[in-house]
Order: C-alpha cells, then sequence, then structure tokens
C-alpha cells in the first residue's frame, strides 16, 4: 500500500466548495493512467479510460467525493477569537480538546476553546456540548489574526497519519481513503482493458448535499454507476449485534441501502457475483441514517442509472480518529477492479 501517497491525500485540506488543494493533487495523480482529463464548473475532477466495445456506447462511472467536514470562520471578535459554521456534520463533543488549521493568507494552527469544566455550573456540566459553545484561540489579538485572517477562510481539522497495528488511523478517511481507492484502481487498470467508457469521478461537496455528484451523473449519464465511500463500523465494546452494519478486518462491504438510495438488486448481485468469483472477502452493508453520492448517481442521469457501492468499513466516523483496516482498503481495490472490467460478462435482464 503506498502509505505516502495515502497520508498526502488525507492531510491536504479540502473542506466542501473549497476543494481546490486536493483536487491539484487528484491531477496529478491520474492525469497519465487515463485518456482524457477535465474539470467541470463545480469542481469535478472526470477521468476517462476508454471502453474498447464503443459500438455499444455504455457508460460506467465510479465516484469518491473529495471533500472532507470542516469549518468556515463567520466572525473575528475583539479579542481575537474565531466563531465558525461547520461544513459537513459534526458531533459536538468530537471539538472538544482538538487543533485546528485556518487557511487565510497563511495557514495559522488554532485550538478549539470552550467554557472550562471549573467554572461551569452544574445545570452546564450536565448539558451535552453544543457547536455554538465551541471557538477558536489563535493565541493572537485582534490586529494580528487580521493580517491573515478574513471572514469566510475555511478550517480543517489538524491531525496526521498513522499506522496502527494492521489499520491506518487519520482524520478525513471519510472520504479520502476511496479517493485513493480510486486513484490505485486506475494504476491497475492503466495497461488493462475496460469494456465500456470508465469515468473516474472525483466529486465536490457530498458532505453537505451530495452536491458535486449531482452534477456529474447529469453531464455523464451514465448506465453503470458506483459510488466510493466509507460506512460505519461499530464493532466496539458495547455495540450490540444488529447496530454494527459493519465489522473492520471482514472485508470490503456491499452497499444493500443507505438513508437515501436503495441499490439497484442487480448491481448488488454482480458486486456479490465479482466477489465469490475472485475469493474477495466482503460483508453486506445496510446504513440505516446517513446517505452517499449512490443516490444521484443513481437517480440523476437523464436515463438513470444502475447503480450500486462499495463501501469501506471504518471505526470512529466524522472524528479525526477515523480507522480502517488496510486489508478492506486491498479488498475494496480488488474489488471495483474487477467490477470496472467485467461489466460485458453479466446479464443485465434479469
Amino acid at each position: 500500500m503506498d502509505i505516502g501517497l495515502l497520508k498526502n491525500i488525507c492531510e491536504t485540506p479540502g473542506v466542501p466548495g473549497y476543494e481546490q488543494a486536493v483536487r491539484a493533487l487528484v491531477l496529478k495523480e491520474v492525469t497519465h493512467l487515463v485518456d482524457h482529463v477535465w474539470v467541470d464548473n463545480i469542481g469535478n475532477v472526470f477521468a476517462l479510460k476508454k471502453g474498447v466495445r464503443n459500438p455499444e456506447s455504455k457508460k460506467v462511472m465510479v465516484a469518491a467525493h473529495m471533500d472532507e467536514i470542516g469549518f468556515i470562520v463567520s466572525h473575528i471578535d475583539d479579542q481575537g477569537f474565531l466563531r465558525f459554521q461547520t461544513l459537513g456534520g459534526f458531533d459536538p463533543k468530537t471539538l472538544t480538546a482538538q487543533r485546528v488549521i485556518v487557511h487565510g493568507k497563511k495557514d495559522l494552527v488554532g485550538v478549539m476553546g470552550a467554557k472550562p469544566i471549573h467554572v461551569m455550573s452544574p445545570e452546564e456540566k450536565n448539558k451535552p456540548a453544543k457547536i455554538e459553545d465551541f471557538f477558536i484561540d489563535l493565541g493572537m489579538k485582534k490586529e494580528e489574526v487580521e493580517q491573515y485572517i478574513s471572514i469566510g477562510d475555511t478550517v480543517t481539522r489538524e491531525r496526521s497519519l498513522i499506522e496502527m497495528g494492521d489499520c491506518i488511523n487519520c482524520k478525513s478517511l471519510d472520504n479520502r481513503i476511496s479517493v485513493f481507492i480510486l486513484i490505485e484502481t486506475l494504476r491497475r487498470l492503466q495497461y488493462q482493458e475496460v469494456p465500456y467508457d470508465f469515468y473516474a469521478v472525483f466529486t465536490v461537496q457530498e458532505e453537505v448535499g451530495l452536491r458535486g455528484a449531482g452534477v456529474a451523473a447529469h453531464s455523464i449519464n451514465p448506465d453503470f454507476a458506483i459510488a466510493l465511500d466509507t460506512t460505519i463500523a461499530y464493532d466496539v465494546p458495547g455495540a450490540r449485534a444488529h447496530e454494527k452494519c459493519t465489522e473492520l478486518g471482514k472485508g470490503t462491504a456491499i452497499k444493500i441501502l443507505d438513508s437515501s438510495t436503495i441499490c439497484d438488486y442487480r448491481m448488488v448481485a454482480y458486486l456479490k457475483q465479482q466477489a465469490q468469483y475472485k475469493n474477495i472477502m466482503w460483508q453486506p452493508e445496510i446504513l440505516v441514517a446517513g446517505g452517499t453520492d449512490t443516490a444521484p448517481l443513481q437517480r440523476n442521469g437523464k436515463n438513470g442509472s444502475i447503480a450500486g457501492a462499495i463501501s469501506i468499513p471504518t471505526r470512529h466516523i466524522h472524528q479525526v480518529i477515523e480507522m480502517v483496516n488496510k486489508q478492506d482498503v486491498e479488498l475494496s481495490i480488488q474489488l471495483l477492479q474487477v467490477a470496472v472490467e467485467n461489466l460485458d460478462q453479466y446479464s443485465w435482464n434479469h
């Protein structure tokens, strides 16, 4: 596994609507691997590998979103503290005691501050934290802060990638692990033939409403579509069997449904068949809360698509300590590769 590339992908900033740095990284990695690359008006990256059965005019689209959850500066107070709005979904308690990077005229490291427990009233101690309880402390007076930071500057979480046992741990593995998987799949397919035109799309603004994928699917109008994203691995102390969704180390996951999509039964059956054919360990995924780019891939093309998803089991999701298993990542790459290569070998009419 190219840990250096994955580390670079995860640590490069790119909150929804401000994906330019991670987009530049993606373009650098994929341009030499495919026949044609372009960027649309909203910022999605398209990498096209031409198929060998062009007369059938089939298109397959695989999407991985580039954006990570983060923040945007909304106010600078008289003491130089920053207030912010969230970009994506946060559990407020995960902000406690965290460092962040504010991307202004230059990057500045700040800390998430809140009222110390020592001066909280008994009622405050018993209340759950709220986003508005937090502020960003840059350790500077207002005059110095304003030399570098303006309203509208973005903020990302500060956390480096590390290897832990059989796992990888970092912020923003949702969904940078899928960006890595899609790039790695393009690498492996570079000198291989694929039956249909293969559009590898790195989408924007997924964390704020699946926006980029909707534009991309409308543009491509794919016949087949596969989303790549993380999913819940709640395989930790206290979890009941029916709550786990997936487990680390049990293989890649094949999505059956989430809160925004019922995957096409044909795509689910196809992915299961390919996993069995190649002896790829897999697990079913039913995600009762949370949606992915699968939904717009399925519905936003002119004709709709036969859509499904390959999901990567992830612990501690939407925290700075997200964790994936290396074997699950490798198996996800293997399943995506064979799924793209063998689309013309399956009977889609049943």
